[in-house]
């Protein structure tokens, strides 16, 4: 849909606003498919989240919600499943997603003129709240076929420039680019004044995590998110996490609701932290899947980049649309990476269980022997 310019009888807005389009994505209609689009858990959260969702008191729904133990519920998880150790509740946020956490730093730390240094192609979000901000983009592209990290080129561009903000997905969405710790820790040291952002989203399908390596009082200027989206099945009650330097975590909490997050996604989200079992099995099908799937792409020949994080890559000899549409009309949603520069042509795949995946490339090679 296209809007007209504000009449001269209404409020002007921001200029930065005018000179932006909407962020959207097709995510209507999509709850009777094989969702294969969106990177999510394929199966659904764990049954105790279903429970607690199920026996959520009343006055939870009649009240505003409370977030008491929360972050200590995200600690524990973090200390007990995966070694955690040495992060205080005061070094957590609880955000609408990390959708609202990525925003929600923006908005706290940069001004217009100020730089955003990402990559490319990366998550789309997080380039127009650098525009509603006003900020300039650097984005370096991922190196030659294999899309490696441009480490060197975003070393130097922290050593010429000034820079607000480092975003580095990791693994990458869509490439599925991995990035060491110690690479990431190097980065952080050499730029102080750069807040250093790594999205972990996928982290639990691949193991790069810098968290076990860090200590936010040496190195304050990284911040970590975590979501319950794509591994805890909780993507459509919105919650996400940032994890930080207190300092820091303190000042992005500043710009967002103090109720941003609903009693629901609270209740899910103590539930799924308590079932960490569900969680690695989930994953552990998932990687189960990526292996098999990965030897049948090559012995069908399908040119396919597949690396870290539940997803990978395909470059149909069909075109990307003809291929989109023909999936859709067999119950199989796939990613179009239309118009993203390098990928262009190609889609975008989701790894859900085995069964899922061997459903996805039977329909898709019935598609190839119709040539």
């Amino acid at each position: 849909m296209e809007f007209d310019k504000p009449s001269s009888k209404l409020p002007e807005p921001r200029y930065e606003v005018e000179n932006m389009n909407t962020y959207s994505a097709p995510i209507e209609g999509r709850r009777e498919f094989l969702r294969l689009d969106f990177n999510e858990n394929t199966l659904g959260p764990s049954p105790l989240v279903i429970k607690a969702l199920h026996n959520i008191p009343s006055n939870h729904i009649s009240i505003y919600p409370e977030y008491d133990g929360l972050q200590e519920a995200v600690i524990n998880n973090l200390q007990i499943h995966h070694k955690i150790k040495g992060i205080s509740s005061s070094e957590v946020g609880i955000f609408n997603g990390v959708d609202a956490a990525i925003h929600a730093i923006f908005h706290a730390y940069c001004n217009a003129g100020d730089y955003l240094l990402t990559t490319m192609p990366t998550f789309g979000y997080y380039n127009p709240c650098a525009k509603m901000q006003g900020m300039e983009v650097i984005a370096i592209p991922y190196q030659n076929n294999n899309f490696l990290f441009p480490y060197e080129q975003i070393y130097r561009t922290l050593q010429d420039k000034n820079i607000k903000l480092l975003m580095i997905c990791n693994p990458n969405n869509p490439t599925g680019t991995r990035l060491s710790p110690d690479k990431i820790l190097k980065l952080a040291e050499i730029s102080p004044q750069t807040l250093v952002v790594i999205d972990e989203l996928y982290e639990a399908f691949t193991g790069d995590s810098v968290l076990p390596y860090i200590n936010f009082s040496k190195t304050p200027n990284i911040v970590i998110l975590r979501s319950l989206s794509k591994t805890a099945g909780l993507a459509g009650l919105r919650i996400g996490f940032a994890i930080g330097n207190s300092n820091i975590i303190n000042r992005i909490n500043r710009v967002t609701g103090p109720y941003d997050i609903n009693s629901f996604a609270v209740t899910a989200a103590f539930a799924a932290l308590k079932d960490q079992l569900y969680i690695d099995k989930y994953v552990k099908n998932v990687l189960v899947a990526k292996a098999w799937l990965q030897e049948q792409l090559k012995i069908h020949k399908i040119k396919h980049h597949i690396d870290g994080g539940n997803y990978f890559l395909i470059w149909p000899e069909r075109s990307a649309h003809e291929v989109e549409t023909y999936l859709k009309s067999k119950g199989i949603l796939v990613r179009n990476m239309k118009g993203k520069q390098f990928i262009d042509g190609s889609l975008r795949v989701s790894i859900g269980t085995l069964p899922q995946m061997e459903k996805f490339l039977k329909t898709f090679l019935s598609l190839v022997k119709m040539s």
